[in-house]
């Protein structure tokens, strides 16, 4: 018997008894519609084949289930298509980073959780689930996730605090052959390519010709930085709390050293003010303000890609005075880099063609697929599309789907 995750709200789902023991409405509900929107969460299961007399229940459980099990026994890929394991996702995450609330834990997780899995449904078709652990520990952690996996046809691991979330990353892909993916880090990288190569095509230069600087080394800086250097940029360099990652300072993490080996080609010491000088980008995924002075020591024609939420490290109206195009994290200003443009296509594809994992090209072509639905409306405020757009997921989709097939990662 397969399954959908559906919006409770929609009129297709079932609500009886979701208020039974709640605090009357007239609590928070009548304060914030945030909490009225929540009240007995986001999302629901609703059966996707009619069980209407014995017959029907006679082949969707016993007698009839026990034939399509003894085949799977026998079998055991039959279970991508006679089940709904190689259509639906895990949304995995222990609450220790959580959306810029940070370690809130893994309760308080789950309306973020909820969140996630409903925009895999809504963007990209992909039905999720949400699952909060109530660990912490890198090996309580991975063997948690390979125990369940044999339900799932991909894993997105979500809000888990750097840097275990690498070594989580990389030990459950190596453990199992379904794909692993850490939205944080990839999901932003995505997006933010996708923004710079058209930021790039807008002001007629190539992204070799270009110099960044990203504010934060941890998940997500770490994993822009890679993509951006797999792109072909001309220079990269990242700034954490104490300045630029460099070869040269002793106070680096394994994940910064190796950050330092591939990064910073052109030696930079010092703090992030000082590497922006005649720096081409900024890229902001740590929180914290950038000075003024420092933003128009950039070079003539830079983008600032200000992406902390809620308050971006440097205000669109003070990058709009010195840069060409301006990017932000918030919904409020043109040009939101929101990973909803990337994960929901992204698993889309890697689970249409059954992919074993998501491979660096996978996720090149999919921000290539994203840049290219802007087309030829291209525009300093037109830089990556809307999430509501509906070409997007689509087109990353069938990206992701080619570039496994010739990755050699998919297995139909």
């Amino acid at each position: 018997m397969a399954a959908e995750i559906v919006n409770p709200r929609s009129e297709s789902a079932d609500h009886t008894g979701q208020e039974g023991g709640a605090k009357p409405l007239d609590s928070l509900d009548s304060i914030d519609p945030a909490f009225a929107l929540h009240r007995g969460g986001k999302m629901a299961v609703q059966a996707t084949v009619p069980i209407r007399n014995k017959d029907d229940l006679s082949l969707a459980y016993t007698p009839g289930v026990a034939r399509v099990c003894t085949a799977i026994a026998e079998q055991p890929d039959l279970v991508n298509d006679y089940t709904w394991k190689s259509s639906v996702v895990a949304v995995v995450t222990d609450g220790t980073a959580v959306l810029g609330l940070g370690d809130i834990g893994p309760e308080a997780s789950l309306p973020v959780m909820e969140g996630k899995a409903i925009l895999f449904k809504q963007f990209g078709g992909v039905d999720a689930v949400p699952i909060a652990l109530a660990c912490t520990d890198v090996d309580e952690i991975v063997e948690t996730v390979v125990r369940l996996a044999p339900s799932f046809g991909g894993v997105n691991l979500e809000d888990i605090s750097a840097p275990r979330c690498f070594e989580i990353e990389r030990r459950l892909q190596e453990a199992l052959d379904i794909p692993i993916f850490h939205d944080d880090q990839h999901g932003t990288a995505v997006v933010t390519l996708a923004a710079l190569r058209n930021s790039a095509r807008l002001s007629g230069r190539a992204i070799g010709e270009l110099r960044a600087v990203i504010s934060g080394a941890g998940a997500a800086g770490v994993a822009i930085a890679k993509m951006l250097v797999e792109a072909g940029i001309g220079d990269v360099a990242v700034s954490d709390r104490k300045g630029v990652v460099s070869a040269d300072r002793d106070d680096l993490t394994d994940v910064k050293r190796e950050l330092a080996s591939f990064t910073n080609k052109a030696g930079l010491t010092g703090s992030l003010e000082d590497a922006l000088a005649g720096a081409d980008v900024f890229i902001g995924v740590s929180g914290g303000t950038v000075a003024e002075d420092a933003v128009a020591s950039m070079a003539e024609g830079a983008f600032v890609f200000a992406m902390a939420n809620p308050n971006p490290e440097v205000h669109p109206d003070v990058a709009h005075k010195y840069a060409a195009v301006v990017a932000t994290g918030r919904s409020d200003f043109p040009n939101q880099i929101n990973n909803v443009l990337a994960f929901p296509g992204i698993f889309a594809g890697a689970l249409q063609v059954r992919a074993s994992r998501i491979t660096e090209g996978m996720k090149i072509a999919a921000a290539e697929a994203l840049a290219g639905v802007v087309g030829d409306d291209l525009a300093a405020d037109y830089v990556i599309p809307s999430p509501f757009d509906e070409r997007v997921a689509p087109a990353v989709t069938a990206a992701v789907a080619a570039a496994a097939r010739a990755e050699g990662v998919a297995r139909r």
